[in-house]
């Protein structure tokens, strides 16, 4: 009998086509990192230019290496939330570092955060972190009026006495907004940053059919719209604006630049329970803090933990606070180690209103916003 060998070239083509379908199986198996690599993946909105420093120190501190994600687009805290939302079923990241809270208590709805209360969290108030610890706020930026100095000077007998010179300017403000003509305010395009929060607090405390008019009555007086909060406080720094809706950390790049302005919180008057426990105090103020969560299914739990604890540590608070934003921390610090400025801002985050509420508007702000700068 004749035996019929195979020929070489088949045999060689299979092995070939084999080895493919192997490799092929095993290449997602050798890509995969495995959860307890030392490693936490973070995506970051907050300005990299302040993250690097306390990812670095972080990384320093315990030998963990933080993988981070930004996101540079000018409505970056909203990008990334919506990425957290599309990758909720098969999650890459373990923590979020927004530099706003809104979005977080988004994802809070969407089921993407995980609980955790760690020591950090217990030095956060309460009125800045999710009761269920899903999320917790930190080193905060505050909404401001940026004033010219040169435009709206300050009378002589009140120089260097600051409640005398809150309270005139907050009645000369407040008189300004209420003028037939208001072409002299600037404020940013209210479709996204902390602009979008404002308008957001702004509907959970009056509804959003009274910011409706607002929005369109300073529109019929003519206030001026810039891009960002950063255009709002060059139109006041130049002096082609007297007073403009903008950020602290916005309000004291103008001050490191030498620039003839100055700052009051923006306030309104307390409601509901906050008018009971504060009778004392007769306006609260708009306290928009980064935020910090764990996200559920991260690949990374123990180290995401460290990395988020690190973040709503007194360490970091300060090391925000005395960098060129000036950011106010939330939770006991030693105010040794702090500026005469940012004590002073601390004092004013006192009144903060707590984001909850606004939180649960702010889609609904976006929706309507949208529509109406589509329109126009």
């Amino acid at each position: 009998m004749t035996s019929v060998s195979a020929d070489p070239s088949s045999k060689r083509l299979s092995f070939v086509v084999l080895s493919v379908l192997v490799l092929a199986a095993l290449i997602p198996v050798l890509l995969r990192r495995p959860a307890s690599e030392n490693r936490v993946v973070v995506y970051c909105s907050h300005d990299s230019i302040f993250a690097d420093a306390v990812i670095r120190r972080f990384e320093d501190r315990t030998g963990i290496e933080v993988d981070v994600r930004y996101d540079e687009e000018a409505n970056k805290s909203l990008g990334l939330t919506n990425l957290l939302i599309a990758e909720r079923d098969n999650p890459r990241c373990d923590v979020f570092w927004n530099n706003q809270t809104l979005g977080t208590i988004r994802l809070k709805e969407h089921g993407v955060l995980a609980s955790y209360s760690g020591p950090g969290y217990a030095r956060i108030p309460a009125a800045f972190k999710d009761p269920d610890g899903l999320w917790a706020g930190f080193a905060a930026r505050m909404r401001v009026y940026i004033i010219n100095s040169n435009r709206l000077p300050l009378p002589a007998n009140i120089v260097g006495n600051h409640a005398a010179t809150e309270a005139f300017d907050l009645e000369a403000v407040e008189s300004l907004l209420d003028g037939k003509s208001i072409d002299s305010v600037a404020i940013a395009i209210p479709l996204f940053g902390t602009t979008l929060s404002h308008y957001s607090v702004l509907a959970a405390e009056w509804g959003l059919d009274r910011l409706r008019a607002w929005h369109q009555s300073l529109h019929d007086r003519g206030i001026r719209e810039a891009r960002g909060n950063g255009g709002v406080k060059d139109l006041v720094a130049e002096g082609a604006c007297t007073v403009g809706f903008t950020d602290t950390d916005d309000a004291f790049v103008a001050l490191q630049q030498g620039k003839p302005v100055r700052m009051i919180p923006v306030r309104l008057p307390f409601s509901g329970d906050a008018a009971k426990d504060k009778p004392d105090r007769q306006r609260q103020t708009i306290v928009i803090p980064n935020s910090v969560a764990l996200i559920a299914g991260a690949g990374h739990p123990q180290n995401a933990k460290a990395f988020i604890d690190f973040l709503l540590s007194e360490e970091v608070e300060l090391l925000l606070a005395n960098s060129t934003s000036r950011q106010i921390p939330l939770g006991p610090v030693d105010d040794t180690k702090l500026s005469d400025e940012v004590r002073r801002l601390m004092n004013w985050a006192k009144d903060g209103i707590p984001l909850q509420n606004a939180a649960g508007e702010n889609q609904k702000v976006l929706n309507w916003l949208s529509s109406e700068y589509t329109v126009q």
